[in-house]
């Protein structure tokens, strides 16, 4: 049984072709402890931000930290507030795409409308300084028809665009560090899962 096998066992297969259900097993077992571990992962990339202005008034970690500390002080439910803490999560590897680093990382996690909101956040968020770079401000029109429209503007004109004030006391990334931890325990949705794990 998978519970029986050690860690330290790998799968015999040179080629996925050849696998067996206890290859499996053993890969299963290992990616069990290895998920366990994605909340700290997570965090601690969230921490590379620390220190990285960029040219803002704030570094992106305090900038992430005073988005979810808005959101979690105007009554926001857990998984919202985690969002907001890592919608700009991947400002580090994805320069030209951050929502969607972002996006993916969440999105097996959390609501439809969540995910849309973080994968999205960027036009939007471009609505407040598109037009000092030439570039067409209104860019989020193009997604009036989305039911998550008016939620993903909401987002940005609350807690994004107005989290840059190096006066703020937001609450430190310990406070939120069981919000991510409970939020990715469980998946709601992956292909890696079976309906009834789900």
């Amino acid at each position: 049984m998978a519970d029986d096998l050690k860690m330290g066992e790998q799968a015999k297969f040179r080629e996925m072709l050849e696998g067996s259900k206890e290859d499996w097993d053993i890969i299963s077992e290992h990616a069990k402890h290895f998920n366990k571990g994605l909340a700290k992962r997570v965090i601690d990339h969230l921490k590379l931000l620390d220190g990285d202005y960029g040219g803002f008034p704030v570094d992106r970690l305090t900038h992430s930290l005073q988005t979810a500390t808005r959101a979690h002080r105007d009554g926001r439910d857990e998984e919202y507030v985690v969002c907001a803490l890592l919608h700009d999560i991947g400002d580090t590897l994805g320069s030209f795409n951050h929502p969607d680093v972002a996006a993916a990382i969440l999105k097996p996690f959390v609501s439809e409308a969540n995910h849309w909101m973080v994968a999205n956040h960027g036009a939007f968020q471009g609505y407040y300084f598109f037009h000092h770079l030439g570039l067409d401000r209104n860019f989020r029109d193009q997604f009036r028809d989305s039911p998550h429209f008016e939620y993903c503007a909401q987002f940005c004109h609350l807690y994004d665009q107005s989290a840059f004030d190096p006066e703020y006391e937001s609450e430190p990334l310990e406070f939120f560090v069981p919000m991510v931890e409970r939020l990715f325990a469980k998946p709601k949705n992956s292909m890696y899962l079976r309906k009834t794990e789900a």
